[in-house]
C-alpha cells in the first residue's frame, strides 16, 4: 500500500470537498492573518477505500506520550 497516493488521490479530495462545503462558516469575517487548525480522522477499509468519520475543530496536539512523540 502506498499511503502518499491514497492520501493524494483519495483523502484529499474528501478533505477539499469538506472545506468547500463549510466555507460559509470558516472565516466569516473574512479577517486576514487567521487560520484554523482542523484535525480529520479517517478510517480505511479492507479495500483501502477511505471513509471520513470526523473533523475536529480543537485537534489534540499535545505528544503525552512516547508514542506520540
Amino acid at each position: 500500500m502506498d499511503f502518499h497516493e491514497l492520501l493524494k488521490e483519495q483523502m484529499l479530495p474528501i478533505i477539499e470537498m469538506s472545506l468547500i462545503s463549510s466555507r460559509l462558516k470558516l472565516n466569516k469575517h473574512n479577517r486576514r492573518f487567521c487560520f484554523e487548525i482542523l484535525g480529520y480522522d479517517f478510517m480505511i477499509d479492507r479495500d483501502l477505500k477511505p471513509w471520513l468519520i470526523e473533523v475536529n475543530t480543537n485537534p489534540c496536539l499535545e505528544e503525552s506520550s512516547s508514542l506520540l512523540k
